[in-house]
């Protein structure tokens, strides 16, 4: 066996018997109104360990939640090309009340969704928010996340 025969032979055995290097995304897949990534997101700037309230939304696959709603349900009156995304027009319902009984309101948004794990909302100041992966949030962000979509 030639040298370049045993590197090649130990290298590949290497690579065997290493353990991956990532992870295995097992998160929900891009989907629902707005064909973002179902789970938390956070305002550009923020830091998916230590979010504060004002700086979090949650995409279940039928609208965007703040942290203070629920069961929010977007249903898009346009939508058309915007850069490489797509930019939306809706009128979302939520019920005002991040738990416990809140009365249901509805506004009119536009949300920019340049790729499935980035959005803004131009209605609310235009806050861009960014997807965060389930390993970077803190256990009560992680059991809050969405775990499916429509």
């Amino acid at each position: 066996m030639t040298r370049l025969s045993c590197l090649l032979m130990l290298g590949l055995t290497a690579l065997v018997a290493s353990p991956a290097a990532a992870e295995v995304d097992r998160s929900p897949r891009p989907g629902g109104v707005y064909k973002l990534k179902p789970g938390i997101f956070v305002a550009n700037g923020a830091r998916c360990q230590n979010p504060a309230n004002a700086e979090l939304r949650s995409y279940d696959g039928k609208g965007i939640s703040t942290a203070h709603t629920r069961a929010c349900v977007a249903r898009v009156l346009s939508k058309r090309p915007s850069g490489y995304g797509f930019r939306y027009r809706v009128v979302q319902s939520c019920i005002d009340a991040g738990s416990g009984p809140g009365k249901r309101f509805t506004e009119r948004q536009t949300v920019d969704v340049p790729d499935a794990l980035t959005f803004s909302i131009k209605s609310q100041g235009g806050t861009t928010y960014r997807y965060c992966p389930l390993d970077q949030l803190p256990p009560e962000l992680k059991s809050a996340a969405p775990a499916s979509h429509p």
